[in-house]
């Protein structure tokens, strides 16, 4: 009985050793598997503590592709970084958007990526989130948001993409044509590019705005496309002979309603582009030309480099404006496959690609968090 209770004991002696050594065994794989990982080493503290800065983004407009892409490309190159990124969109809700910043504001985030706050009252919130000692990256905001100490405000260049789109139009219209206009008051970007609308209007006399709608809501392309049905009917053929829109969400509510009609000879000449956009010019027969734009996936990126250096006590400049580019209907229709806005590069040197803020720490942490 001793024997059989003693040989039990060895025997579960044994068991324990041999568990234990392969537990040993594991968590040697698993470090030594850590080890393979690229060093941290000339990364700023802030990024090699080891502790997981925690970034909120949070954007007044909504529901379009566009937002959709801008959200997509901050919290692919914050998680990329190692940063734990949240995002979220007020569906162009007032309340909603300054809800979410003053509650993001009691809780432990870092740094902070504020879009399309328009009014005087994000310029306090931005402030509260400074004085809390949090970094602030704002996105076609109000302009005075970039008197903040410590704060960078980034564009695109809206009076770029309004030109190149005009001159698109006053040059295939020849410079005399009755047109619609497709705008919103109250934006930091719609009020630059209609200072160059209202430019183009005054040296070319022959351009005539004769119908104008814009309202910015979470349904803004179907608003639009019934905006645009019923100036179909006050105008028939010949007396509308384009659409000048300064977002694409205009744009693409203009082309269904065009698309319906069976009025595509009025030309739509856009600002804006995502993949839907592309789809629609593509399409035979769309009516929309032209459309002048900056990839909004990388403007994400390019404000969370922004926000990265901050995070990292690197200087910043106080504005930023990222190149515009234009998009021909023509140059897609050339292509042999159908292009969106990854394999826009190929028609667009250069496009979706910027090294802007993107420094060499950034890539050692790229690469230590690579899955």
């Amino acid at each position: 009985m001793k024997r059989n209770i003693f040989k039990s004991t060895l025997v579960s002696a044994l068991a324990a050793t041999l568990l234990l050594t392969g537990c040993a065994s594991g968590g040697e794989t698993k470090q030594a598997s850590g080890n393979n990982k690229v060093s941290l080493e000339g990364v700023p503290e802030a990024f090699s503590k080891g502790d997981q800065l925690k970034i909120k983004v949070i954007r007044k407009i909504g529901g379009d592709d566009h937002t959709a892409q801008f959200l997509a490309g901050a919290k692919e190159e914050g998680e990329a970084l190692g940063l734990k990124v949240d995002v979220f969109t007020a569906n162009g809700d007032t309340a909603k958007f300054h809800d979410a910043i003053n509650q993001a504001l009691d809780q432990d985030y870092d740094g902070f990526i504020i879009s399309h706050g328009d009014d005087d009252a994000t310029i306090n919130d931005v402030k509260k989130i400074v004085e809390k000692g949090k970094s602030v990256v704002a996105f076609d905001s109000n302009p005075n948001i970039a008197n903040v100490e410590g704060v960078t405000l980034t564009s695109q260049d809206d009076e770029a993409l309004a030109t190149l789109a005009l001159d698109q139009l006053v040059k295939e219209t020849n410079g005399k044509a009755n047109i619609a206009y497709l705008w919103v008051d109250g934006f930091p970007p719609m009020v630059r590019r209609n200072k160059v609308y209202q430019d183009v209007l005054a040296k070319n006399p022959g351009i005539k705005e004769v119908e104008r709608f814009g309202v910015a809501a979470a349904d803004t392309s179907v608003q639009t496309q019934n905006a645009v049905a019923a100036m179909l009917n006050k105008y028939p053929k010949g007396k509308l002979d384009a659409i000048f829109a300064t977002w694409d969400a205009f744009a693409i509510g203009a082309a269904r309603a065009l698309k319906e009609a069976g009025r595509d000879e009025v030309k739509i000449y856009g600002i804006d582009v995502s993949n839907a956009d592309l789809q629609e010019i593509q399409r035979k027969g769309s009516a929309w030309k032209y459309t002048a734009a900056v990839d909004p996936k990388l403007i994400g990126a390019v404000d969370m480099r922004l926000l990265a250096k901050k995070l990292a006590g690197e200087e910043t400049p106080k504005t930023f404006d990222l190149e515009a580019s234009l998009v021909s209907q023509e140059n897609l229709q050339k292509s042999k496959d159908p292009v969106n806005m990854v394999n826009l590069s190929k028609i667009i040197p250069g496009w979706g690609e910027s090294t802007a803020f993107e420094e060499d720490w950034m890539k050692t942490l790229k690469k230590h968090y690579k899955k």
